[in-house]
Order: structure tokens, then C-alpha cells, then sequence
């Protein structure tokens, strides 16, 4: 009996220079990983509320709403995703007063491609599948 195929990780990402929007999704996808861009926060936000992802990749700085309201938002909603922060300027005094934001690794602008293909992959090894097999997979 053959084993069913998994199917690809869905991967957000959340990011306003269009141009490491693109690279960062072309490489992703790449991977093998079925993934969608956000040009800043709040549309991240809208696309969370329409389909589940496995991970989400977020800028910190960007218009609109910032990659921390984004992720206290996704907290607060109580959404089981896992999260890495990427920014030029770590916005280390919030990540300190707000610990329960869970964010499960932090990558510093400009992100090397390999580190952040490994990021991603450790990131995702370790949570593990939040669809799992007793849950459905997610829409889209």
C-alpha cells in the first residue's frame, strides 16, 4: 500500500519591499513549499482570516501594521502558528515585554537564503504539522 503524498507546508509571508517579497517566495517555493505574500501587516491579517498556513514569515517594519501587531493579533486570536520575525532592527524591548508572543526564531535583515531555508525547515520540524492527521487540512 502506497503512502499518501504530504502535501506541501503553506507558508505567509509578510513582507513590504516588494523585491525581498518576491525573492523570499520565489526561494520558498522552490522549496517546495506552497506559499502567499502580504505586502504589510494588515493584508497579512486579512489572508489569515480566509485560509490556514503552516508558518508565518514576517517583516517587523511596514506600513499599516507593524509584523509585532500582526503577531499579537494572530495571539490573540489564538491561532496555533508558528512564527519568524525578520527585520532590520529587532524590536528587542517588545519581544522582552511580551514574551507570550512565542515567536520561534528571529532572523536579522539581510537574511541569507540558506539561513533562512533552514530556519524555516527547524521551525517546521520542530511544531510540527498544526493541520495534523486528525485535523483538516487547510482551505485554498
Amino acid at each position: 500500500m502506497e503512502k499518501a503524498a504530504a502535501r506541501p507546508h503553506g507558508i505567509l509571508v509578510a513582507e513590504d519591499d516588494a523585491q525581498v517579497r518576491r525573492i523570499s517566495t520565489f526561494v520558498l517555493s522552490d522549496a517546495g513549499y506552497q506559499v502567499d505574500a502580504a505586502e504589510d501587516g494588515a493584508v497579512a491579517w486579512d489572508r489569515l482570516q480566509l485560509k490556514s498556513y503552516d508558518l508565518l514569515i514576517t517583516d517587523h517594519n511596514m506600513p499599516n501594521m507593524s509584523g509585532i501587531e500582526l503577531i499579537k493579533k494572530v495571539r490573540a486570536a489564538r491561532m496555533a502558528l508558528p512564527v519568524i520575525l525578520i527585520s532590520g532592527t529587532m524590536p528587542e524591548d517588545e519581544l522582552k515585554a511580551h514574551a507570550w508572543l512565542q515567536i520561534n526564531a528571529t532572523l536579522p535583515k539581510p537574511c541569507d537564503i540558506v539561513k533562512l531555508l533552514r530556519t524555516v525547515k527547524e521551525v517546521l520540524d520542530a511544531t510540527g504539522d498544526v493541520t495534523g492527521p486528525d485535523r483538516p487540512p487547510r482551505s485554498g
